[in-house]
């Protein structure tokens, strides 16, 4: 059985974190225009154009994040368990299909 060259564990490590970053960001991001979008006390138009302005902040976090974080299992649960729960609280807090 080989094992992987320290150079191919690199590149998959690099590879995960480039991922967690588009991908994890993009969740936590979209959770957190759906959480900001029913929290704010404004029209619901006026209120999801302000979420978005504010998730320019959050991927640009998410993505420096990605880069920063020791390990990849860390790095991955802090970018999708919140990304769930905001998600969630915002669905429930702007009444899902109401």
């Amino acid at each position: 059985m080989k094992s992987t060259s320290p150079a191919r564990g690199y590149a998959l490590a690099l590879f995960s974190r480039v991922a967690a970053a588009i991908l994890g960001g993009y969740a936590l991001t979209a959770a957190s225009v759906i959480f900001l979008g029913a929290l704010i006390p404004l029209p619901k138009s006026q209120a999801v154009l302000a979420a978005s302005l504010a998730s320019f902040a959050v991927y640009t976090a998410a993505l420096v994040w990605a880069f920063v974080a020791e390990r990849l299992r860390t790095l991955w649960l802090s970018l999708l368990l919140p990304a769930a729960v905001l998600a969630g609280l915002g669905l429930l807090l702007g009444g899902a299909g109401v």
